[in-house]
């Protein structure tokens, strides 16, 4: 039974491990192993531990069995580009392949969506690899739309990804 519950600190080591494994799982075959662990060291645990840490941040976690299998992650504007409003920007959400088509992501989002409104904020803004069909398809059916390209940096190779945005 997938259970539902938001991060802490303490999770640091597990979600530093689950994102580079779905990061990995999904696009690792796309980049040099010096670009894929250059990239994979933004998920360093002392990383999560400051954001964990942060109150700019927000994950949520889905488990089984009490293991890890999604997550989804909410921070501060940071990419490069002027939001119209109060934005906050999906920075994450994983699932590990064994699990997609569970309802994991649709859950997540809500619980994204719902947090992001709590916040004060009025649009959600994330970016999606222009190749990653599924992702993209399902962010238009949760009606985000096109903002901007966006040179998305895995290493030294830049990969062009589409910043999306969702008025809220």
């Amino acid at each position: 039974m997938i259970r539902y519950r938001d991060a802490t600190p303490a999770d640091a080591a597990a979600l530093s491990t689950l994102g580079k494994q779905t990061f990995a799982d999904t696009f690792g075959h796309l980049y040099s192993p010096e670009n894929l662990a250059t990239f994979l060291e933004t998920h360093a645990p002392e990383r999560w531990a400051e954001q964990l840490a942060d109150p700019t941040y927000a994950v949520r976690v889905a488990e089984d069995e009490g293991a890890p299998i999604a997550y989804c992650k909410l921070g501060p504007h940071a990419m490069p580009f002027e939001p119209r409003g109060r934005p906050i920007e999906l920075r994450q959400l994983y699932v590990l392949p064994a699990w997609h088509g569970a309802g994991i992501a649709p859950e997540l989002m809500d619980w994204a969506i719902e947090t992001a409104r709590a916040r004060g904020a009025d649009e959600l803004y994330l970016s999606v690899f222009t190749d990653n069909h599924r992702a993209r398809r399902f962010y238009e059916k949760r009606g985000f739309e096109f903002v901007q390209n966006y040179a998305f940096m895995v290493g030294d190779q830049a990969d062009e990804d589409h910043i999306m945005r969702l008025a809220l």
